[in-house]
């Protein structure tokens, strides 16, 4: 499921309305462009996109969900068949007693598919280059993820975990 946007309409919709994670998980997996989905954030988008913005854009584009909240481990029964994840990176703000609030700066939206022959794929906007955006769980885990939560924040493990996944279905 090819997205329906390339790497030049990405930085595009980024330099006129901030376009990012959040809104190009969504696109590629409702089959949008960035600028469909761009009405479906809301008049003031803030320039992030929070699971309950989330939701309100997945129900704004006639989409149903079913939503799972606090997968923890890696497993691939647990990911969408087609839907949306919302990875925490984690660091120090995850570490205990420090407030839950502390670490919504560091999440990042990404779009999953499985397939019961190659299972889970990922699609990240930071993929774009290769042409689709997708890739492997196992080459997004070992070799795009740790790269992205440290430009994040060098202070990043490494390491994520999925706070939100959302299965998604087109009505």
């Amino acid at each position: 499921m090819k997205p329906r946007f390339t790497l030049e309409d990405l930085e595009a919709a980024n330099d006129a309305w901030g376009c990012n994670c959040g809104p190009g998980a969504l696109a590629a997996i409702c089959g949008l462009t960035l600028d469909e989905v761009r009405p479906h954030l809301g008049p003031a988008w803030p320039g992030y996109t929070n699971p309950t913005a989330m939701r309100n854009a997945l129900r704004s584009v006639r989409a149903r969900l079913n939503q799972a909240i606090g997968w923890l481990e890696l497993d691939v029964a647990r990911w969408p068949s087609r839907g949306l994840c919302r990875i925490q990176w984690e660091g120090p703000w995850t570490q205990p007693g420090v407030p839950a609030r502390a670490r919504y700066r560091f999440t990042h939206w990404i779009g999953a598919a499985t397939d019961p022959v190659r299972g889970v794929g990922i699609f990240d906007i930071n993929v774009l280059a290769n042409g689709s955006g997708w890739c492997s769980l196992e080459d997004w885990s070992t070799q795009v993820a740790p790269v992205l939560a440290k430009d994040h924040d060098k202070r990043a493990t490494g390491t994520w975990h999925i706070t939100h996944a959302i299965e998604v279905a087109l009505s």
